[in-house]
């Protein structure tokens, strides 16, 4: 783990006030301090040096069971998405190729940025507020889920060519994959999961719930779905083959759960509340709440790390929270300043990178943050 700030049994967390931008300049409550970065912070005695001098033997006099930690990433690149303005939504890869999707919602669009060459190679137009976006490697098959029109449109191969679209009928939102199984899954309307199968490019099921779903996540090895019902106060657990809903978790820790991911190593879905903003880990057997932690506000995305086991959760509110853990559980271990309305992310293992979308502000435009991860592994 990286070091904690500990002084006097005093542990100083990101809630406290403390950022690290992804300059890596230290803040409290905004203001740096004496224009250090963490780059030049390499252990706990000038951590406290730099916060004793600001701030006097007085704010370490009553203990706290949190901690503050060092830079958990590199900024390698700011890629410029070009005329793009407003809401972005989510993002897919392609690995092969090394392309990023993003869902450009308030443009009609999709952005496709080459990572290698750290330029937007193509943006595909005339879409209708696009979500979610979603890439089979199996077909060369890129899925964009659309909410203005409920449609999902397909594109095939290394230009990106028209295959055809799906109508879902209303608000296509989160699109996920199952590589191995050949089925692409779309939530939408009021309350459904779509199953398209990969080669035949046909819808060949649904499963019905109480509500739109939001954030959920595949488990393949049981054929089960995790789904973030909101409007429900649920998580519900559904058996993809028998296409229908085997649980529903209600939700007492906080309301609005949108972003989830999977930690299989420990068996546990992560799901991530606005009202009030929380992180809510819950055991995948049963859904016995483990631990809820606090976050930072409007989430949209949460990803699991399992090389340094930690966990991303990126914010509109303007922050990458930094969770790791300790103890067999998680904590808050950094909180990471990137821009107003940044909120959607995406983590590739395989690349070990973190690609966060910044919408345009003022003069700065839209541009997708490349992230290297740091720290122990």
């Amino acid at each position: 783990m990286l070091p904690d700030l500990d002084v006097r049994g005093r542990r100083w967390p990101p809630s406290e006030g403390f950022t690290l931008t992804l300059e890596g300049v230290i803040q409290h409550q905004g203001r740096a301090l004496l224009g250090c970065t963490s780059r030049s912070v390499r252990s706990t005695a000038k951590v406290f040096a730099i916060l004793l001098a600001m701030y006097g033997t007085e704010a370490w006099a009553q203990p706290d069971a949190r901690t503050l930690t060092v830079q958990p990433f590199e900024i390698e690149a700011r890629i410029p998405l070009g005329d793009v303005r407003g809401r972005i939504d989510h993002m897919a890869i392609d690995l092969s190729r090394q392309r990023l999707f993003v869902a450009e919602l308030e443009n009609d669009s999709v952005g496709i940025v080459d990572l290698k060459d750290r330029k937007v190679f193509r943006t595909l137009t005339g879409l209708k507020q696009p979500q979610g976006v979603g890439y089979m490697a199996s077909t060369d098959t890129l899925y964009v889920a659309n909410a203005g029109d409920g449609s999902v449109r397909l594109y095939q191969g290394a230009d990106y060519v028209p295959a055809g679209a799906i109508d879902l009928g209303d608000d296509a939102d989160n699109v996920r994959v199952d590589q191995t199984a050949g089925r692409v899954v779309i939530g939408y309307g009021d309350g459904g999961l779509a199953v398209i199968d990969d080669k035949t490019h046909n819808k060949v099921a649904d499963v019905p719930l109480k509500a739109h779903p939001e954030g959920f996540q595949l488990l393949p090895s049981t054929g089960q779905v995790f789904v973030n019902v909101p409007k429900s106060r649920a998580i519900a657990v559904v058996d993809l083959l028998a296409r229908t809903p085997i649980a529903s978790w209600q939700m007492a820790v906080a309301a609005d759960n949108f972003p989830m991911a999977i930690d299989q190593s420990s068996a546990q879905v992560l799901s991530v509340f606005r009202s009030p903003p929380k992180l809510g880990i819950f055991s995948i057997g049963d859904g016995r709440l483990v631990t809820a932690l606090e976050t930072c506000g409007d989430a949209d995305d949460v990803f699991v790390d399992r090389k340094r086991h930690r966990v991303y959760v990126s914010c509109g509110q303007g922050f990458v929270d930094v969770f790791e853990p300790r103890q067999g559980a998680y904590e808050h271990g950094a909180r990471i300043a990137t821009l107003a309305g940044a909120r959607t992310s995406l983590f590739s293992p395989e690349l070990d990178r973190y690609f966060v979308a910044a919408r345009a502000v003022g003069a700065q435009p839209a541009a997708i943050w490349v992230l290297r991860p740091v720290g122990d592994e």
